[in-house]
């Protein structure tokens, strides 16, 4: 079984782990649609940058800038606080600096430590991936796709999941 295959016709068994066969089908699907609205959600940042002439910085590097907004943070901090989900920290800051999106400076209390915030041009960026999500919340609602409660059950759900993925992260070490 894998997160691609459903699990088959007879739903009404259990495995062999002793879950339900459709709430493993669900979890699946969970699983996979959760990873392809991500790809999904840096596909529409891309377009919205290719309709603004926007090409020195991707899209992962956008989300960064969108999620730093008014605070200056470590680039420890960035994972610690959710600001940025990916692997190479460095060198998505290393580019944004470089293309004049940040500003860095050594910490004075731990000079190991830099400090990163965003530049007027940064914040310009930041203000029109803003937009863009104000757009399509707009939107999904407009035409019925999700309502406000609707959004807020599925947040609460993604949370507990959240939640419950992070302790059983600490319970391993």
């Amino acid at each position: 079984m894998s997160i691609q295959t459903p699990v088959g016709q007879d739903e009404l068994n259990e495995l062999k782990d002793g879950t339900r066969p459709g709430l493993m089908t669900g979890y699946l699907d969970t699983l996979s649609l959760v990873e392809r609205l991500h790809r999904l959600l840096l596909d529409v940042v891309k377009d919205e940058f290719e309709r603004l002439a926007i090409l020195e910085i991707n899209p992962v590097q956008a989300l960064l800038l969108f999620n730093v907004g008014e605070n200056e943070v470590t680039a420890g901090e960035l994972k610690s606080r959710g600001y940025y989900q990916g692997s190479n920290v460095s060198y998505n800051l290393k580019k944004l600096v470089e293309t004049g999106y940040m500003h860095h400076q050594r910490c004075e209390i731990d000079r190991r430590s830099v400090r990163v915030k965003l530049t007027e041009k940064g914040r310009n960026l930041r203000d029109a991936v803003e937009e863009l999500f104000e757009r399509h919340a707009d939107g999904m609602e407009q035409r019925g796709v999700i309502d406000f409660n609707q959004m807020d059950e599925m947040n609460r759900t993604l949370r507990r999941m959240e939640r419950y993925w992070t302790d059983q992260i600490r319970y391993i070490y």
